[in-house]
């Protein structure tokens, strides 16, 4: 357990991170600590260079209380975003803002030799450019399915074999020097989704609906993520739809949710609405590209196409009635729309609404809000990835030695922040 003073060190320095304007005297009332801890709190960080004055606040009286904020030049932190099709890997300073991002187009179905070979050229690239390699120091990683969370590995997943053995957190911290952390991207959205929209930010029961190819959910429970016991709490990919059974998924089962309402889905059975010659807008994409992506489909229906239209309208009615179980069981006042279902959300967000309305307590639904995303999709993820790598550098548990090795001048010593699993 982290002692009372790296607990009140983490509390004073979260304060000054969350805030534009802080002085000492409201780190005192946002803190609840006495006025002489603070002081000496404030200090500490100021001498391991973590925090810097910035002028002065207004006087109440005496002498007008220095303003302070974290010295985000610092150093840096990488995120990465592996989704089930595409790749984004960013680099942040520490005050999470992102200085460059790249993007690029995969399949994790490729394996995690070829994935994670690509993080670390793309995360190589962007290190060099901003001149981060002595004052690199942290790495996050959002992947496209459950992690658990107890061990900062993927969980074992028939849709993922070879990812579950794959030491993705060793290879990364070897290759940058860092401590590296790990969870589901769908978490990692949430958590970027509660840094960019203030309505996020204040609630403090929210459930996060994502995905892309696949279909995920997070759990925001008293302002934290939820994760459950191992990390897997909000999966609702593979709970069964009635009436789906005879859809194969590629978990193995049928009528798993993401097999009749991912992205895989709409682009599955857009190519058969192409082919069929139901779906003239999509027929022209198919003839054009040789493929149907679910972008496709949201464009077709923004074009007036019914059977594009009618498609997404029946993937939001099974996304709603799951989404109202979770609704049921966590009482959340807020929900968000994100990932690659808030690009359609002209198509699919009053059917959501009025499903989880349909089919939650009433009782639950009274004040509940259900919004899109605020974020431009692309940077979610990637977003959420560098602000949880920071919630686990600037922890009680992990900021002892941050400042151990701030104070020794070697910030390479941070990726021996603790024991790693092969």
């Amino acid at each position: 357990m982290p002692s009372d003073r790296y607990t009140g060190l983490a509390a004073v320095l979260g304060a000054i991170r969350s805030s534009a304007d802080i002085t000492q005297p409201l780190l005192v009332e946002r803190v609840g600590l006495g006025r002489s801890v603070v002081a000496q709190r404030v200090a500490e960080l100021e001498a391991a260079g973590l925090v810097v004055s910035d002028g002065f606040g207004p006087s109440t009286g005496g002498r007008a209380p220095r303003r302070l904020r974290l010295h985000a030049e610092a150093g840096y932190v990488l995120g990465a975003d592996i989704a089930t099709n595409e790749l984004v890997v960013g680099v942040a300073d520490l005050a999470g803002n992102l200085l460059d991002t790249r993007h690029r187009e995969t399949d994790v179905v490729d394996g995690p030799d070829a994935v994670m070979g690509a993080v670390e050229e793309m995360a190589g690239e962007l290190v060099e450019e901003v001149g981060a390699h002595r004052s690199l120091w942290s790495f996050g990683v959002g992947m496209p399915g459950p992690v658990a969370y107890d061990d900062g590995g993927p969980a074992a997943l028939p849709t993922m074999p070879e990812w579950s053995r794959h030491p993705t957190r060793r290879r990364l911290t070897d290759r940058f020097g860092v401590p590296v952390w790990m969870d589901n991207r769908t978490n990692l959205s949430a958590l970027g989704e509660r840094r960019v929209n203030p309505v996020a930010a204040r609630s403090q029961h929210m459930v996060y609906l994502g995905g892309g190819y696949g279909i995920g959910a997070a759990v925001v429970v008293g302002g934290r993520i939820h994760r459950g016991a191992h990390g897997l709490a909000g999966a609702i990919d593979h709970v069964p739809v009635p009436g789906a059974a005879d859809v194969v998924c590629r978990c193995g089962r049928t009528g798993c949710l993401e097999a009749v309402a991912g992205g895989a889905a709409l682009a599955r059975d857009g190519r058969l609405l192409a082919e069929t010659g139901q779906s003239p807008a999509l027929a022209d994409v198919l003839g054009r590209t040789g493929r149907i992506r679910p972008s496709d489909v949201t464009e077709a229906a923004g074009s007036g196409d019914a059977a594009a239209r009618a498609l997404l309208h029946r993937a939001a009615v099974l996304l709603g009635r799951s989404l109202a179980t979770l609704v049921n069981v966590f009482d959340p006042d807020l929900v968000v729309v994100g990932g690659g279902i808030a690009r359609a959300r002209a198509h699919v967000l009053a059917a959501i609404r009025e499903e989880v309305h349909r089919s939650a307590l009433p009782a639950v639904t009274r004040d509940l809000r259900i919004e899109p995303s605020a974020f431009d999709q692309e940077i979610a993820g990637i977003t959420g990835a560098v602000e949880f790598a920071l919630g686990e550098l600037f922890s009680p548990e992990h900021l002892p030695t941050v400042l151990d090795a701030r104070a020794g001048g070697t910030p390479d010593a941070l990726a021996e922040e603790r024991a790693l699993p092969a």
